[in-house]
């Protein structure tokens, strides 16, 4: 007799994890590349998509396709139901207060150019202070560059030790009464440090200072509850936690985004129009001028009901003894050097080997169907803290398996017998 399925209180059906079963559900994991086994570690820059999310947005366009919220006839009003569920599983994924607190945007970065061109603008002036770390993407330092250069802001920079963690406590000495926001990394994309994001929030709040988090790279591996952080705002993307590309959402707290003004304006984000005064819309539509991507939306929702039936328990024990056993396989090759090496890390490991430049790296690698990264990453000046102008990156998803980190470790000696 086949034992019963263990159903959580929101009566989703929890399966067991298993990695081969679960490597089924993503189609792509089956394609031979340069007539091998694709081996996918290339996670920190997109993840794959299960077949269930490919199905919900073929089945949109096949069966739902109309444009949302205006329409009253029967496509329309099913898209928009479609859409506003994924809505409600977003903020239940993480734990919102309120649906209207999840604000659908392309992706993280247009998530924290929101918030920096929204509320940065409408609240700092000349002098005012933002907090950032050494750390950054791109994405969380040039948006904050631009209101520097616009309004004279200044921004402070948390430094970082030699293994790739912040200086907390230079952090906590840092606010003054000119501090008006921190905006760091939930989990480095390039060291897979995970930054103690609580702690930084209770100190940015002592000081009565909003703080934004960027989870784009913890949303996948991480349980987040923005609640028990009690951070002000949360940005993420779809395509990093198996889901579409070109959709991702900003959380914030209702009485900011009540207070904010509109980021971009346009139809659905107003109530009414004359050629004297516009009156806007309320939360969510505010901040989500024009149509959507409605087939993101819906693919996000999609992909919270697929996260939602594995044991996440389990898919962070894989994960991280996936870490931990290609941890100690590349510590074991000569020439190889780990950047960044802090004790609290995620699925992503970076190095460079002496005399071969990472690109190089890759390239061989590609020759046996192993997909990296190379490059700066996006986080240049963090480069720059580590003396080195890019690194090689292998990142892991919960489908990945002890023995692709053997191919892997195999290519990296085959790349050292080319070189040598």
């Amino acid at each position: 007799m086949k034992p019963a399925p263990d159903i959580d209180q929101t009566g989703i059906i929890k399966r067991s994890f298993d990695v081969d079963n679960i490597r089924e559900d993503f189609p792509i994991l089956r394609q031979m590349v340069n007539e091998k086994p694709l081996i996918y570690l290339d996670n920190a820059a997109t993840s794959q998509k299960p077949q269930s999310v490919i199905d919900a947005m073929t089945r949109y366009y096949t069966e739902e396709n109309s444009n949302i919220h205006r329409g009253v006839h029967f496509l329309s009003d099913k898209a928009t139901q479609s859409y506003e569920a994924g809505r409600i599983k977003i903020q239940k994924h993480i734990n919102a207060a309120h649906a209207h607190e999840i604000i659908f945007v392309r992706g993280t970065t247009e998530a924290i150019n929101l918030v920096a061109q929204s509320y940065g603008r409408f609240n700092f002036k000349e002098g005012d202070e933002v907090i950032i770390s050494a750390m950054e993407h791109h994405s969380n330092i040039v948006p904050w560059q631009i209101l520097r250069d616009e309004k004279g802001i200044v921004l402070r920079i948390i430094p970082i030790n030699d293994k790739g963690e912040l200086f907390i406590y230079k952090y906590e000495k840092m606010f003054n009464s000119r501090t008006k926001m921190a905006a760091v990394v939930h989990v480095s994309n390039v060291l897979g440090t995970i930054n103690p994001v609580k702690r930084m929030v209770d100190i940015a709040h002592q000081f009565g200072v909003p703080v934004l988090i960027d989870g784009a790279q913890a949303i996948q591996h991480l349980k987040v509850d923005v609640q028990e952080l009690d951070c002000d705002f949360y940005a993420f993307s779809g395509h990093k936690m198996y889901g579409p590309t070109g959709v991702g959402v900003l959380f914030g707290k209702e009485t900011l985004l009540e207070a904010m003004p509109p980021y971009q304006s346009g139809g659905d984000m107003i109530k009414s129009v004359s050629f004297e005064k516009t009156i806007y819309n309320d939360l969510p539509h505010k901040f989500e001028a024009g149509t959507p991507n409605i087939v993101g939306g819906v693919g996000m929702g999609a992909t919270i009901d697929y996260i939602s039936q594995i044991d996440f328990d389990a898919v962070l024990k894989h994960e991280h003894d996936i870490l931990e056993y290609a941890t100690q396989k590349l510590l074991g090759i000569r020439g190889l050097r780990l950047i960044g090496t802090a004790k609290e890390k995620s699925s992503v490991i970076s190095f460079v080997i002496e005399n071969i430049h990472p690109h190089d790296i890759g390239t061989i690698l590609d020759d046996d169907g192993i997909a990296i990264r190379t490059g700066h990453h996006c986080a240049q000046p963090l480069m720059k803290c580590f003396e080195v102008p890019a690194t090689a990156r292998a990142s892991f998803a919960m489908y990945n398996t002890k023995e692709e980190v053997d191919a892997l470790i195999k290519g990296i000696y085959r790349v050292i017998e080319v070189f040598s």
